[in-house]
């Protein structure tokens, strides 16, 4: 693997932590960044192939400024790994809007301004790859995750569009969906649940509560395992525009296909038959 100089947001905690350092031991270079810079270099330690920045990604003027650092210090962006995120979790209907628009804040346009950031330097070179940290959340909705879903279905039809754009200028794009990996994502400083609670809703909202807060600690993907993997996706000369991690991951894609193919087959002609009649028409 040619030596290429990434930049990883959300890099002092959890995934972001073993992204980082996998990348590090496979001889790369890396621009570190997240909101309290000291809290970066305490989890990676210092490294000759390391600069550490601040970068709070819902401040465009820090995303660009940490670009400006990168380049300086390295000469150029190869990869951009979006990987800083939260949750918002809670009911739609108990959310607030202040919680929802926090949600999106993040982890939908977060990743947008942080890529924007870089997508000039990768224009200039012709050449880059970015990457985003999606979820099986973007591909079918849980209950409890309404506004963190709407963020992550957000990011597949950006991405999806982005690919189109910038493929001419020799410009990779990747979405990730991992399932469920012991992260710190359901950590207290990861996860807020919403304050507002409604009567209907408060034996499901126990149970939810029950289920979310019990799961911390307790997921089945290894992210240090999802580190090397991506690692071997961005190696690949013709790389995934998508990449499902973990085998829960893989079986929730196939069952919203089978889901689609369902509801697609159920209202075929129907669907079909929504086409303007011209000849009607000039009657």
């Amino acid at each position: 693997m040619t030596n290429k100089v990434w930049l990883i947001t959300g890099a002092g905690r959890g995934m972001g932590v073993d992204i980082t350092k996998a990348v590090l031991n496979a001889g790369h270079q890396v621009i570190a960044t997240g909101r309290k810079p000291s809290n970066v270099l305490k989890a990676l330690g210092n490294h000759e192939n390391l600069l550490v920045v601040k970068l709070d990604i819902t401040n465009i003027a820090d995303a660009e400024a940490a670009v400006h650092a990168g380049v300086e210090r390295f000469g150029k962006i190869d990869v951009l790994v979006n990987n800083a995120a939260n949750f918002n979790a809670g009911y739609f209907e108990e959310l607030s809007m202040e919680e929802i628009e926090g949600q999106l804040a993040t982890s939908l346009f977060g990743p947008m301004k942080v890529t924007k950031a870089v997508l000039p330097v990768m224009r200039k070179q012709r050449s880059g790859h970015i990457v985003t940290i999606s979820s099986t959340a973007g591909l079918t909705g849980y209950t409890f995750c309404s506004a963190y879903a709407a963020s992550k279905f957000g990011i597949e039809g950006w991405m999806e569009s982005l690919q189109t754009e910038v493929e001419q200028f020799g410009i990779s794009t990747t979405i990730v969906n991992p399932g469920f990996f012991r992260t710190e994502l359901l950590t207290e400083e990861s996860t807020q649940y919403s304050t507002k609670e409604i009567d209907d809703y408060e034996e499901g909202r126990k149970q939810q509560l029950e289920f979310w807060k019990g799961a911390n600690g307790q997921q089945g993907g290894d992210p240090a395992k999802l580190a090397q993997a991506l690692l071997n996706v961005i190696d690949q000369s013709n790389p995934p525009k998508r990449f499902l991690a973990g085998a829960d991951a893989v079986d929730t894609v196939e069952q919203v296909i089978e889901t689609l193919k369902g509801q697609t087959e159920a209202y075929r002609k129907l669907s079909s038959s929504l086409a303007y009649n011209e000849a009607k028409a000039n009657l």
